[in-house]
């Protein structure tokens, strides 16, 4: 049997994080990121921590303000506000998901373009689709495009097709990788939960980005042989000997004998999007105090 060739995502996370903080020390202040936490999801909590302990072995200042499930809009909305002129905070982040009462989308657009370093406010999605560099791109595509450079993944002239098409992962994954740059260059298909016969466009990929949020649900049949496949999907299922287990939206243990490469899950995907958020907060940092 072959070794599996993994695009091993917390090794390059590690590197990146151990050079942002390299940066940081350098820098004449401290880069700070405040995340609002709505609620005690039990993932959203785990995240929450994660990325502050990120933060503080970089050296990123971080606090995270938690509010009640019952919290208003105003309330929420005054909180941003505060936040979006407050010159000590440079980046500001409201864990996903939301209450069912909230709109996610008036939320993202609530925060300062210049402070919002998850990438999903209407200016710097339009300055991505601009191809504007300024601007702030999503986490978990930027880092994506970051593990397909450093594993040597070809994108010009290759067909990507990408499964999912949310604000977070989907539709800005498409931007990038169509663009007129390294790294772009791509003929790209969406796909989504309303594709007619999935495995039809799936099949041509000579790269498969996956972020559908059901676990397995690419399997041998959706691929050909030689396609790297990244799996953004995390997906928690009942396991006898720990409660639970972690897995991706790729069967991985039937379409990882097909690939070139693909992303485990742990350890792909979700490390680059935490150190690409403590990267566009250092980012932010640098251009307010220019």
């Amino acid at each position: 049997m072959k070794k599996l060739p993994l695009i091993e995502g917390t090794l390059v996370a590690q590197e990146i994080m151990q050079s942002l903080q390299r940066r940081v020390a350098a820098l004449s202040g401290r880069p700070t990121v405040v995340f609002i936490r709505i609620g005690e999801d039990p993932a959203s909590v785990a995240y929450v921590n994660k990325k502050t302990r990120v933060a503080n072995q970089i050296g990123i200042g971080s606090r995270v303000i938690t509010l009640p499930t019952s919290v208003d809009k105003t309330t929420l909305f005054d909180q941003i506000d505060a936040l979006n002129a407050d010159p000590n905070t440079h980046g500001i982040l409201v864990q996903a998901p939301l209450p069912d009462t909230f709109s996610e989308i008036e939320v993202f657009n609530r925060i300062a373009p210049e402070k919002d370093v998850d990438g999903f406010h209407a200016v710097n999605l339009g300055k991505l689709c601009q191809e504007d560099p300024s601007g702030f791109i999503s986490c978990t595509p930027a880092g994506i495009l970051e593990l397909l450079k450093r594993f040597e993944v070809e994108t010009a002239g290759r067909h990507a097709v990408v499964v999912g098409r949310s604000l977070i992962v989907g539709k800005p994954m498409a931007l990038l990788l169509s663009r007129k740059t390294i790294g772009g260059n791509a003929t790209v298909t969406l796909c989504h939960s309303r594709t007619t016969d999935l495995k039809t466009f799936t099949r041509q990929a000579d790269l498969l980005i996956v972020a559908m949020g059901r676990p397995g649900f690419i399997t041998a049949e959706h691929v050909k042989p030689g396609v790297v496949v990244v799996d953004v999907g995390i997906n928690r299922i009942p396991d006898q000997k720990s409660g639970y287990r972690l897995v991706g939206d790729v069967d991985f243990d039937t379409v990882a004998p097909l690939c070139d490469k693909i992303t485990p899950v742990p350890g792909g995907v979700g490390p680059m999007t935490v150190a690409m958020l403590m990267r566009n907060t250092i980012k932010a940092f640098q251009n307010a105090i220019v």
